[in-house]
């Protein structure tokens, strides 16, 4: 199910970790069941429930999943028990957040947008969060009922007795609780037993919270909300924690904004592609490892860190991860300022996980073999790879689909390679030589299918869009190759200041930062 379709319901139960329990036993408790009044402003089970911090995100329920629970809930439907485990200090839900979230989110009014929600996240809910919110709202508006109205009917005297046993029902409904006992590794054991053998953890969720204490782990959740939300790095001091965020916020906005919408109506596109929440983590993850890798490769995998114990290894992680991206967009000196619609994007403006992660992994590795003959190698054909990529956008798209997805990363970056080692030979990139350089075997054909729809998709207009604004886009002086005005561009002299040169209209060109400073000096 695409990210862009799910409900965030993060804010409504909040997360303690365990770690900075008491180390007691957790004892089994007498609630035996808990609802409506329990999930209310003023009771006094809602300031102590808290998510572990190893639990998922709650964003992981469509909007009809959403209505589904409150028509289960309000028509007194089969709706499985919530497991919690209580500590001294906090009732911890195992499992059953999403239920128990949805049940406060109706209370609320709060489906991603409201006043908890913009609290959770420093006020800065972007529109895809807020799109699925007014969704859901109708939706749940049109199927069950505001939770409000139902409240008000209840305090009516003259509702007639039908309606009052029903409404009555629905307040008096609370979930089944079923219990874990022991203590906290218990609990922890328990919960990973319980999601993968009831309704599994997504790759991506599992390998973040069993590693959830290394360093990639703790930079990739801070970068995906840019700061906002829970902090998983709250164990460190606060000096390190705010460096952290600030970091973290820098990445996230170098990396994931502008919002990317459809159809495509700007060449100002966001690097990493959309920021919906499960591809947006693995995209961090494999830039990260790639911002971070030594000469030997290492680390390979997220796992291969050690424990961060004090915050300041997440801050390095962070760190090298700006300075990666640095040199691909961003106007300090060395920045390349890669232009996204040619290097990461698709014919119809759809982001390419493979030409991101290939470009991003071919100048990682560059960068720590310290191989910075390489850019001036780029730069010097940049204007004749811009046009490859522009030119055959599809056949390379066809290339890419025809690999199986693990292996597509390293393709591409090895095709790219290859094409800028060939236009430095002054060789013609054709068609056959691509096909030939990816290893496919047999005829690829590209091309657009044809529709009998007489409207436009968002995919045609996007093509149409991208292919004619790149036409009219600024070009570089030095290198000719594309410029991202909107995050990457740098002010030349055209007559050196030190041969003369004055600030004058006339003695001012447009360029990328590494033309400016590098390759021209």
């Amino acid at each position: 199910m695409p990210s862009r379709n799910l409900v965030n319901l993060d804010a409504m139960i909040l997360r303690a970790d365990f770690a900075t329990q008491p180390d007691e036993q957790g004892l089994v408790h007498s609630i035996e069941s808990i609802g409506l009044r329990d999930l209310t402003q003023g009771s006094l089970l809602l300031p102590i429930l808290r998510k572990p911090d190893f639990q998922r995100e709650t964003n992981h329920w469509s909007a009809e999943q959403v209505a589904s629970l409150l028509e289960c809930f309000v028509n007194g439907d089969l709706i499985p028990s919530v497991i919690l485990w209580k500590s001294p200090l906090h009732l911890f839900v195992i499992d059953g957040g999403h239920r128990l979230s949805v049940l406060r989110a109706w209370i609320e009014d709060d489906f991603g947008d409201g006043s908890l929600s913009q609290e959770f996240f420093g006020y800065d809910i972007g529109k895809e969060q807020k799109r699925i919110a007014k969704r859901t709202r109708a939706l749940v508006e049109d199927r069950v009922g505001k939770y409000a109205r139902i409240s008000a009917q209840l305090q009516q005297p003259g509702l007639p007795d039908d309606a009052r046993r029903k409404l009555t029902g629905v307040a008096s409904r609370a979930l089944p609780i079923q219990w874990v006992s022991g203590d906290a590794e218990k609990a922890e054991s328990s919960f990973f037993k319980i999601n993968t053998e009831g309704t599994p953890l997504d790759d991506i969720e599992e390998l973040l919270l069993r590693n959830r204490q290394r360093p990639i782990a703790i930079a990739a959740r801070a970068v995906i909300r840019a700061g906002k939300g829970h902090k998983y790095w709250s164990a460190f001091s606060p000096e390190v924690a705010d460096r952290i965020e600030e970091t973290a916020s820098n990445l996230h906005q170098t990396l994931f904004e502008p919002e990317l919408d459809r159809p495509v109506k700007t060449l100002d596109l966001p690097l990493g592609g959309s920021k919906g929440v499960r591809t947006a983590l693995q995209v961090l993850i494999d830039f990260m490892l790639i911002a971070n890798r030594n000469q030997q490769g290492k680390p390979s995998r997220l796992q291969d860190q050690e424990i961060d114990l004090d915050g300041n290894a997440t801050i390095d992680v962070l760190m090298q991860s700006l300075r990666l991206a640095g040199w691909i967009t961003g106007n300090t000196n060395g920045s390349l300022g890669l232009h996204p619609a040619v290097y990461f994007y698709g014919p119809s403006g759809i982001h390419s996980g493979p030409m991101f992660m290939g470009t991003v992994g071919l100048i990682g590795r560059k960068l720590s073999n310290n191989d910075t003959n390489f850019f001036r190698k780029l730069t010097d054909v940049r204007a004749k790879l811009e046009e490859s990529l522009v030119n055959q956008k599809d056949l390379i798209a066809t290339i890419l689909q025809r690999q199986i997805s693990p292996k597509r990363n390293k393709l591409y970056e090895s095709l790219l390679e290859s094409l800028i080692e060939r236009l430095l030979i002054g060789e013609a990139v054709t068609e056959d030589w691509l096909v030939e350089a990816a290893g496919v075997k047999g005829k690829v054909l590209t091309g657009h299918a044809k529709t009998e729809t007489v409207a436009f998709s968002e995919n045609v207009k996007s093509h149409a869009f991208i292919s004619n604004a790149l036409k009219g886009a600024l070009r570089c002086n030095i290198c000719s190759g594309y410029i991202d005005s909107e995050k990457s561009m740098s002010y030349d002299h055209d007559k050196r200041k030190r041969e003369g040169g004055t600030g004058d209209v006339d003695n001012i060109t447009l360029t990328h930062p590494y033309c400016n400073q590098a390759k021209k000096n």
